[in-house]
This record gives C-alpha cells, sequence and structure tokens, in this order.
C-alpha cells in the first residue's frame, strides 16, 4: 500500500485528489496539508512513501517545504503539483530533491502512474522534458556558478569510473537506458546496473537529481 499526503491550499483540488487516490486499491491518503509548513508536519507524523505538493502555497511554499522535508533525510519522496509543465518553480522544485513534477490537468492515469514511479524510486519526468527543462531555466543558476570553469575533480564524481563518468554524461544529456544501451553499445541490463552504481556512489536519489548534477558539476552544458 502507497501512502500518499496531499499538500495543496486549495480545498477542491485536495478533494479531488482524494477521490482519485482512494479509488485505488493500492494507495491509500494519511493527511492534507493546506501550506508547507503543516506538510512538513504531517510528514514527521505520518511518514508517507509520496507527498502531491503543490508550489503556490500561502506561508511556506512548497519549494521550501520539499527542501525541508528532504534535508531531514526521509525516506518520503515529494512529487511537484504545477500548473504550467515549464513552470520555473518546477525547476526550483526538482533542485530542492523532488523526485519529478507533473501538472495539474495531468490525466488521472498519469498522476496515478506517477505516484506508483515515484513512490518506487523511479522519477516521474521524462528524460527529454528534463533536459529541456533544464535548458529553459539555467539561467535561474547563480551567475557565478552557470559562468565559472569546471572545478578539478568535483568530489561527488571522484569514485566514478570513466564509463559510469560517460553514463552520467549522457544521462545529463536526456538519453534513456534504451538509447544508452544502442549507442554505447552495451546491455540494457548493464545500463542499469551503471545507473544505479552512479547514484549510489553520487548520493543522488533519482534520474532527475543525476541530470541535476551533470549540470552542476559541468558535465553537461546547456544547449
Amino acid at each position: 500500500m502507497t501512502t500518499v499526503l496531499i499538500a495543496d491550499d486549495q480545498p477542491m483540488q485536495r478533494f479531488g485528489f482524494r477521490m482519485l487516490l482512494e479509488s485505488q486499491d493500492d494507495m491509500t491518503v494519511v493527511g492534507e496539508a493546506s501550506n508547507g509548513t503543516e506538510a512538513i508536519r504531517l510528514v514527521d507524523r505520518h511518514h508517507p512513501d509520496v507527498v502531491l505538493m503543490d508550489v503556490r502555497m500561502p506561508g511556506l511554499d512548497g519549494i521550501e517545504a520539499t527542501r525541508r522535508v528532504i534535508a531531514t533525510g526521509a525516506r518520503t519522496r515529494i512529487l511537484i503539483v504545477t500548473t504550467f509543465d515549464l513552470d520555473e518553480y518546477a525547476y526550483d522544485g526538482l533542485r530542492a530533491g523532488a523526485s519529478g513534477f507533473l501538472v495539474k490537468d495531468a490525466e488521472p492515469e498519469e498522476l496515478l502512474a506517477g505516484i506508483r514511479a515515484v513512490a518506487a524510486g523511479d522519477a516521474v519526468v521524462a528524460p527529454s522534458l528534463t533536459r529541456r527543462l533544464l535548458d529553459a531555466y539555467i539561467h535561474h543558476l547563480p551567475q557565478a556558478t552557470a559562468k565559472a570553469e569546471p572545478p578539478e575533480e568535483d568530489p561527488r564524481l571522484a569514485s566514478l569510473t570513466d564509463r559510469e563518468r560517460e553514463i552520467l554524461t549522457v544521462i545529463g544529456k536526456g538519453w534513456s537506458n534504451t538509447e544508452i544501451a544502442e549507442r554505447l553499445h552495451l546491455a540494457e541490463s548493464t545500463v542499469k546496473t551503471h545507473v544505479g552504481r552512479i547514484l549510489s556512489k553520487t548520493g543522488t536519489r533519482d534520474r532527475v537529481q543525476a541530470v541535476i548534477l551533470a549540470y552542476d558539476t559541468h558535465l553537461v552544458t546547456p544547449a
């Protein structure tokens, strides 16, 4: 059973999400929050598998709430829910540690699939969409970070093999596992093993965070 916390300042939106989720045999709603502060408190109380996190809420917004939940080391994963698929807040949410984002007008099946994927440890955002998002909002990085020369050796990359570094680079470029296997002449199972090791060695929670790492360490630069 996947436990879900709904964080949204609009009662009708929370009601709609609850009705949908509780119609599923494998999901249950453990609480509702109308702002970020309440969401953090309820995460601490219920330890849900997934939080559906709205961005624009009164008081503490969803981005800062996400950042604080992730900072606790909780196993809870955050799924940002935004109004637009290229909303700058979605980018900020991913950098704060969210495992992905969906738009509020997504089909019910998309939302349910997204929750299941996040609960299973996957990222919801398609690699190509992640690349488009990061390219569009790379200017939100601090100016010094965006223009700085690459460090001699970022500590997060130090333990990667040459092959793992190569695969992290193409993950950052938006390649799927299938594309990596085909273009680098590897078995897809081998690619999955490499990806798992990359996530473990770099401390990234999922593929979305790996893409952000590739940008942060200058393995990939904006198109």
